[in-house]
């Protein structure tokens, strides 16, 4: 049934009506939720034990949302499959907490794990019912990037941005020195969004004007995805534009390559746009094992002091939020007691290191092995799936899986996007285990004469994927 045809179009909008077309269309607040991260918060404790967010409220209240469409009898779109990998990471979530060191301590990171692996994955799966909703979400992650892109552009150009080597050039967005690489998470997600879905348009039936307007929008984030000076953003969007662009055209690939290395070489050494310490990231990539910085050497440290935590809970780990409590008992002397951030709000300051800088062995030191097998099999699956059915706006599912994935090797949950995270575990479930449409969707079909062939009601393919 057209969403037209099921919307009053004769009354004044009022609250009931909002509340309505929200029912109808719950991908809207799971749109809000990715653009409400651009929202300045200004300066936050980041040792705070509890810190909610705009987008968190918005991501609460699609839970909500869901709820409320249970109630009224419609089933959202959850496979069995899917039931049983997010009840694994619940579990294995309940168990650590249970047999934590401090299960007081434990809660709120077993209710922050609920949220972003389950709970928000889940209602944003159920809330993709059809190929709109997923080009929505996609595109707010655009509008998002193009936001965040634009004041980390400004903020090189203008030398207004956060410390880099003594100079305040480095890009953060609205999200200040203190969230450094929060603003390259955001760029790199609407990147990829704007590149799988201008691959989406071309062949016959696709929109010329937007496939233009997302090329154009992608090769405009390159620019403060650069300014960024995140070599992990950097690596991960790499990956992931491979892999997307290998999954569309194997050919186009090869292409692409060539034009993005010309256009680099260009901009940087020719034009000279961000080659000022752009350049120098670059070649320290290649010296992260022979000769590394101080945050590289810090990593380092972060991860090992996760190992021998492991090592003393092997099973069930420390327990959700324990791996701060005991970084100081199991690390080197030589670590570092914070990261040093600076910009013109915040003067300087020390911002310590609380996680271990790796999604897998912040789970295999909270979690134990349970909860190493349950995040693995989800991962997995999604990603497996993702690389077998995407298609269409579905690539971008790939994609920016790929990205999470590749950046949890360095990186793991916590600041202002995390939420970002459940919402794009959200789109890779629907792409990979697609499922049955939802109940509500569903419409009788009308009695026929015999031979007579239908030509609307029942949609086997709601997201339009694989035809």
């Amino acid at each position: 049934m057209a969403l037209a045809s099921a919307l009053p179009t004769t009354r004044p909008l009022t609250l009931r009506s909002a509340g309505s077309g929200l029912l109808a269309r719950p991908s809207l607040l799971a749109a809000a939720t990715v653009l409400l991260v651009c929202v300045p918060e200004g300066e936050k404790d980041v040792a705070a034990a509890v810190h909610v967010t705009p987008a968190d409220l918005a991501s609460l209240a699609l839970v909500a949302l869901t709820a409320v469409d249970l109630l009224r009898g419609r089933t959202p779109a959850l496979s069995r499959t899917v039931g049983a990998l997010f009840g694994a990471v619940v579990c294995s979530a309940a168990v650590a907490t249970v047999a934590s060191i401090d299960p007081a301590a434990s809660l709120t990171g077993f209710v922050r794990l609920v949220q972003v692996f389950v709970l928000v994955p889940a209602c944003v799966l159920a809330a993709l019912r059809d190929r709109y909703d997923q080009r929505l979400i996609l595109g707010s992650f655009v509008l998002a990037a193009l936001i965040e892109g634009a004041v980390g552009a400004d903020q090189y150009l203008t030398r207004t941005g956060a410390s880099y080597t003594g100079r305040p050039i480095r890009a953060v967005g609205t999200f200040g020195a203190l969230d450094v690489m929060a603003m390259s998470t955001v760029v790199s997600f609407g990147l990829l969004a704007a590149l799988a879905l201008g691959l989406a348009e071309r062949g016959p039936g696709g929109s010329r004007p937007l496939r233009l307007a997302m090329f154009a929008a992608a090769a405009f984030l390159t620019f403060p995805l650069a300014v960024s000076f995140s070599r992990g953003s950097w690596i991960a969007c790499a990956v992931a534009a491979t892999v997307l662009v290998l999954r569309a055209d194997a050919r186009l690939a090869v292409r692409s390559a060539l034009l993005g290395l010309a256009a680099a070489v260009v901009l940087v050494c020719g034009v000279g746009i961000g080659s000022d310490g752009v350049t120098e990231r670059l070649a320290s990539i290649g010296s992260v094992s022979a000769a590394p910085d101080q945050s590289v050497s810090d990593r380092y440290d972060l991860w090992a002091t996760a190992g021998r935590i492991w090592q003393d809970h092997p099973v069930t780990g420390a327990g959700p939020k324990a791996f701060q409590q005991l970084r100081d008992s199991h690390a080197p002397l030589r670590l570092s007691s914070g990261s040093d951030a600076a910009d013109s709000t915040i003067g300087f300051q020390r911002e310590p290191l609380l996680s271990p800088h790796n999604m897998y062995l912040l789970v295999l030191s909270e979690q134990g092995l349970i909860g190493m097998v349950a995040y693995t099999g989800l991962f997995l699956v999604l990603l497996t799936g993702c690389l077998r059915r995407a298609a269409g706006p579905g690539l971008a599912a790939l994609a920016l899986l790929t990205w999470v994935l590749v950046d949890f090797l360095y990186g793991d949950i916590g600041g202002t996007t995390t939420v970002l995270t459940s919402v794009v575990l959200g789109l890779a479930a629907r792409t990979a285990l697609p499922g049955p449409a939802p109940a509500a969707r569903a419409e009788i079909a009308p009695v026929l004469p015999a031979g007579a062939v239908p030509t609307s009601g029942i949609v086997s393919d709601p997201l339009g994927e694989r035809g």
